[in-house]
């Protein structure tokens, strides 16, 4: 029988027993074989009932061998570390279990560089430690991680699952691609930024509002600020800095409609990027523009809109021309929210719960998008009870112009909304007010979802990737040979056919690149243009560049690009 002896001890106790080394266990889930998880299940034991009298340290030293070394090196055993998880039996273990027990030790293996905590027990003193390490949740007072804990249910487990999954779903401190309606912007690895495409309105930060086709461009204006988020409307941008401070160029008004107007008459436009100070007090991971509304979501999980304040819409009983940032409330005031999604005129939550992780919904009902049976308009914002019947837990959800779509837990894929041109992908163009699970992906595992104005992109956990919906300005990547040829000769009109149910992109598959991310067009009056970010940072583009929104080359008189083309970015 092999045993493992495992403890970690607080500085104070190190020095008493006349030692500075750390504890060195020889198992560690990052050298492992078997796939570190990120916490695991070790049932709740207090401290206090581990150690009844954590001051005394009279008890002899022994010492014992640690395990799996070829000279094995020897740790003093005491009746009081600050933490002891007392022996564990490595026999007769199942690889699952073995995996748990590897990535406990490789917490333990080192000092946690703060204080013992007596009343926590082992696992949530393992959760804490993990929260320290995310990016946003460094830089909190002692008294906002707290907060934060109480917010997602009074655990560290909880928290850390919401930080996870905050992650997870925004690609939160990676690389990015923005496909707007007519400019696209790039967030590189280390925060820098490029834009491209249309400028009517100073949406591209450079300083100016004249249209030019020129390659894509590094935002000089943002030298010494890092980038880890950024979102497109028509005419405005969006950034959120690692210090979640909020830059806005473009259009200047949160809540301006659209309105096919695409150019920067009738308002002040801001060709730089400027800070917003209204939002200074609110620490942002994440922005989303619709139509009517602009919405931020606070590292807390609080959702803040722009505008859209008229007849008590989305509960803020405030006036259309106010433009400071109100948290919504209603249901979503004491849910933590993990991602936000906008649509044309509705918004989408995405919630970690301490029972799981739920849809909320809010604005304009026409179509069904708002996913409760029904079509009619919500003020507040209201739960998504069809995902309970369908025993799915949501991870990823996206707000397409009239339809929306999500990714569960267990790779399933559900769309609802709008069904014109086949953008749900259930084989018709029947509306849906309900969630319905997308039964022609029942074979695929979806990691990844995007949607644009009627049309809708899923990302496999292998990499490949399916598309479905309105074929217009090649932005599904089912190229053909006919339309390649139109293209070519600068014919204009829709050649590409609408797609019902959900097609392999061909296209993509043979760059061999594994595909992480796609995001489009999400817009009504600017033909659309499709990103596909892979694992390596490697950066395709296809779909209308009439603007120079793809940041590629095109032929004289050729408008759109049917076959993906690499972007020259160094996005690493």
């Amino acid at each position: 029988m092999s045993l493992f002896y495992v403890f970690l001890k607080s500085q104070p106790f190190l020095s008493s027993l006349g030692t500075a080394e750390p504890l060195a266990v020889p198992m560690d889930a990052t050298t492992s074989e078997t796939a570190p998880i990120q916490f695991c299940s070790i049932p709740d034991q207090s401290v206090s009932s581990i150690v009844t009298n954590p001051a005394a340290s009279t008890f002899p030293l022994s010492k014992r061998h640690c395990f799996g070394e070829s000279c094995p090196g020897e740790f003093p055993l005491a009746a009081n570390p600050s933490i002891v998880l007392h022996v564990l039996t490595a026999c007769n273990l199942d690889p699952k279990d073995l995996a748990k027990l590897e990535a406990t030790c490789s917490f333990f293996r080192q000092p946690a560089n703060f204080a013992p905590d007596y009343e926590l027990s082992i696992s949530e003193l393992a959760a804490l430690d993990m929260c320290r390490k995310r990016a946003i949740f460094k830089p909190m007072t002692t008294e906002q991680q707290q907060g934060l804990k109480q917010r997602c249910g009074g655990s560290w487990k909880l928290a850390l699952r919401f930080l996870l999954a905050g992650e997870a779903c925004c690609r939160r401190e990676k690389f990015l691609a923005i496909a707007g309606p007519g400019h696209s912007i790039v967030v590189t690895s280390k925060g820098a930024v490029y834009s491209f495409g249309s400028n009517s309105s100073g949406q591209l930060g450079h300083g100016t509002t004249e249209e030019e086709s020129r390659p894509p461009r590094l935002i000089r204006s943002l030298q010494g600020i890092r980038i880890i988020q950024a979102a497109a409307g028509s005419g405005r941008t969006m950034l959120i800095s690692d210090a979640g401070r909020v830059y806005a160029f473009g259009k200047d008004s949160f809540g301006e409609a659209e309105y096919g107007g695409q150019g920067g008459q009738g308002g002040q436009v801001v060709t730089t990027p400027k800070l917003v100070e209204s939002l200074k007090d609110i620490f942002v991971v994440q922005a989303a523009i619709g139509n009517f509304f602009t919405a931020v979501l606070s590292r807390e999980g609080r959702v803040y809109t722009f505008s859209w304040g008229s007849e008590s819409r989305l509960g803020h009983q405030t006036e259309p021309n106010d433009l400071e940032p109100r948290a919504l409330t209603g249901a979503l005031e004491n849910a933590p929210v993990v991602q936000i999604a906008a649509g044309y005129c509705y918004l989408l939550a995405l919630a970690c719960h301490p029972n799981g992780m739920s849809v909320y919904s809010v604005g304009c009902g026409l179509g069904g998008k708002l996913g409760h049976g029904s079509r009619t308009d919500e003020k507040h914002a209201r739960l998504i009870e069809q995902f309970q019947l369908l025993n799915l837990q949501p991870v990823v959800v996206a707000a397409g112009a009239w339809h929306a779509a999500i990714v569960g837990q267990d790779g399933r894929v559900c769309t609802w909304g709008w069904g014109r041109y086949g953008c749900l992908g259930h084989g018709n163009e029947e509306c849906e007010s309900s969630p319905k699970v997308v039964e022609a992906l029942s074979n695929v595992k979806a990691v990844h979802v995007a949607t644009g104005d009627y049309t809708t992109f899923v990302v496999s956990d292998d990499g490949d990737v399916y598309s479905f919906g309105c074929g217009e300005s090649a932005s599904l990547g089912h190229n053909n040979g006919v339309a390649a040829a139109a293209a070519a000769h600068g014919e204009q009109g829709n050649r590409h056919p609408h797609i019902l149910s959900p097609e392999l992109v061909t296209s993509l598959k043979q760059i061999n690149e594994r595909v992480v991310q796609i995001s489009l067009t999400n817009s009504i009056y600017w033909n659309a243009h499709t990103f596909a970010l892979t694992e390596s940072g490697k950066l395709y583009a296809f779909g209308a560049g009439d603007k120079g929104q793809l940041g590629v080359e095109l032929m004289a008189n050729q408008t759109e690009r049917g076959n993906p083309e690499r972007v020259d970015i160094d996005l690493n």
